[in-house]
């Protein structure tokens, strides 16, 4: 059965997060405007987004990865 869903990462650094994920194992499969498109190990794909949401939210609710 294919996959039938993806996730959306929405981030202030789109390339390096695209790196991050890559190094994690990722694929990058294309790039859509900003926007970077992979495929995980598991199969499915997620979108690395620039961010969109007000910035206020964005920075109480972003996750800071050490």
């Amino acid at each position: 059965m294919p996959n039938r869903f993806h996730l959306d990462i929405e981030t202030d650094n789109v390339e390096s997060e695209t790196a991050r994920l890559i190094a994690l194992g990722a694929e990058q499969i294309s790039q859509w405007q900003e926007c970077c498109v992979l495929r995980v190990p598991g199969g499915h794909l997620l979108c690395v987004l620039p961010v969109e949401s007000d910035p206020d939210t964005f920075r109480a609710q972003a996750h800071v990865w050490p």
